[in-house]
């Protein structure tokens, strides 16, 4: 049986994570491994992640509660 962590999923570079930006709020943005997204709180906008590369146009957001 494989649990979450056994698998490869594809994961954010804490780095780029520190750097990257909301570009509507230009707040802080959080990590949804699940989701593979990146979270802006403040903006209430999750920006998907393809292919290991952060789309990070409002217009690409997914507006969340």
């Amino acid at each position: 049986m494989t649990t979450p962590h056994d698998r490869n999923e594809p994961t954010v570079d804490p780095k780029l994570l520190e750097i990257l930006v909301c570009p509507v709020t230009k707040g802080p943005l959080e990590y949804d491994a699940a989701r593979q997204e990146l979270v802006s709180r403040a903006a209430r906008l999750a920006y998907p992640i393809r292919d290991g590369i952060p789309i990070m146009l409002p217009e690409e957001a997914r507006a969340i509660a």
